[in-house]
C-alpha cells in the first residue's frame, strides 16, 4: 500500500507530463469497467447510468445487477487492486501493475465469470481517435504507484468542492460523477428547458446518444487532466447552448480563462493547488462560471438556486472543508 495520507488542506502537485503515461492506461481500464456498467444498469437520462464514482479509496461502478443479485467493481487506488464483488459473497482482485491492456481485460472477464457473471461489452474504447479494441491492445503500459496516487488524491479534494458547490441548486443537477469516456469529473446543472438538437460529435460515439445528452439547457464543469494537444491538468466550465457573451464575462480567480477554440472557461489547476486556499478558489471558478451562463442563457434563477447554510448551522448536516 503507499502512504496517501496528506493534510486536509494540501493538494498534491500535478504535472500532465508525469501523469499521462499512467494516466492514458488507466483511461482504458475504466473503460472497460464503464462498458461493463453501460451493458448492466437500465438507461438513465444524459447517459448518467455508465458514470463512475469516487469512493475513499478509489473510482467504483456502484451496485449493479445480475442474474444472481448485485455485483460492483471497484478501483482501489490506496492498495492499487481492481475488486469484484458479488451480493452472493463472491470477491475477487487484480492487482494494478505495468500491463498491457489485452492482458487486462482478459483477466478481468475470467474474474467475472468466476464470480458468476456473465456478460459481454463493445470491445473499442470510447472517446478515443484511433481506437485499438481492448482484445487486440498488446503495447506493454505503464502504471506508477506514486502518481496514480497523487491523481487520486486530487480526485478526493475535487469531490469534495463540487458536492459543495452542487448543494445550491434546487434544480436539476447531475450527481458528482466520473466520465470514463473524456476521462473527467463533472457536475452539471440544468435550467429545466430544453435545447437545441446538438450538433457535435465524438470519436466512438453514436450521434443520438450525443444529443440526449445536451437535449437540454447546461451549465456544466469538471476536472480534467490533460491531453497531448491540451497538455495541463485544468478544471473547465462550459454551458450548452453558448452564445458571444458567455465567453465575454467576467469570472474569478484571477488567472482563468475563456478559450474561443474550445467554447470553454478553464483554471490551471496549479492555480487551486498553489492558492492559500484551494477550496474557496476552486468554488469561486465553479460560481462565478455558472452565473456567466445562468446570466447569459437568462435562465430562473430566483426558482433554481437556494440558500442552505441556516440548515448547516442550524442541524449541523455540513461542516467548512
Amino acid at each position: 500500500m503507499q502512504d496517501a495520507t496528506l493534510k486536509s488542506d494540501q493538494w498534491p502537485v500535478l504535472k500532465y507530463d508525469e501523469l499521462k503515461d499512467t494516466l492514458t492506461t488507466v483511461h482504458l481500464w475504466t473503460q472497460i469497467a464503464g462498458k461493463i456498467r453501460l451493458r448492466k444498469m437500465p438507461w438513465l437520462n444524459h447517459s448518467w447510468h455508465v458514470t463512475l464514482y469516487v469512493t475513499p479509496f478509489g473510482l467504483s461502478t456502484g451496485s449493479m445487477p445480475y442474474k444472481h443479485g448485485l455485483f460492483q467493481i471497484d478501483f482501489d487506488f490506496l492498495f492499487h487492486q481492481l475488486i469484484i464483488i458479488t451480493s452472493t459473497g463472491k470477491r475477487e482482485a487484480i492487482g494494478l501493475r505495468p500491463r498491457t491492456v489485452a492482458d487486462f481485460y482478459k483477466e478481468v472477464f475470467e474474474k467475472l465469470y468466476a464470480s458468476g457473471v456473465d456478460v459481454s461489452i463493445y470491445t473499442t474504447p470510447s472517446e478515443l481517435e484511433n481506437a485499438v479494441p481492448f482484445e487486440d491492445d498488446h503495447v506493454e503500459r505503464a502504471y506508477d504507484l506514486e502518481k496514480m496516487g497523487d491523481y487520486w488524491q486530487a480526485l478526493v479534494r475535487v469531490q469534495k468542492v463540487f458536492t459543495r458547490f452542487r448543494s445550491g441548486f434546487t434544480g436539476k443537477c447531475s450527481p458528482v460523477h466520473f466520465f470514463w469516456g473524456a476521462f473527467d469529473l463533472a457536475v452539471t446543472r440544468f435550467s429545466g428547458r430544453d435545447a437545441p438538437p446538438h450538433t457535435g460529435q465524438a470519436p466512438n460515439m453514436p450521434v443520438e446518444v450525443m444529443r440526449e445528452a445536451y437535449s437540454k439547457e447546461v451549465s456544466s464543469c469538471g476536472f480534467w487532466p490533460g491531453s497531448e494537444q491540451f497538455p495541463h491538468v485544468v478544471f473547465y466550465a462550459y454551458c450548452y447552448p453558448s452564445n458571444a457573451a458567455f465567453g465575454e464575462q467576467p469570472v474569478r480567480p484571477e488567472g482563468a480563462f475563456y478559450s474561443k477554440e474550445m467554447g470553454e472557461f478553464f483554471l490551471y489547476y496549479d492555480i487551486v493547488q498553489q492558492a492559500e486556499d484551494p477550496e474557496e478558489t476552486l468554488l469561486a471558478f465553479l460560481q462565478s462560471t455558472y452565473e456567466a451562463a445562468a446570466n447569459t442563457g437568462n435562465w430562473d434563477r430566483k426558482a433554481l438556486e437556494c440558500d442552505l447554510s441556516r440548515f448547516e448551522e442550524e442541524y449541523g448536516c455540513f461542516r467548512p472543508l
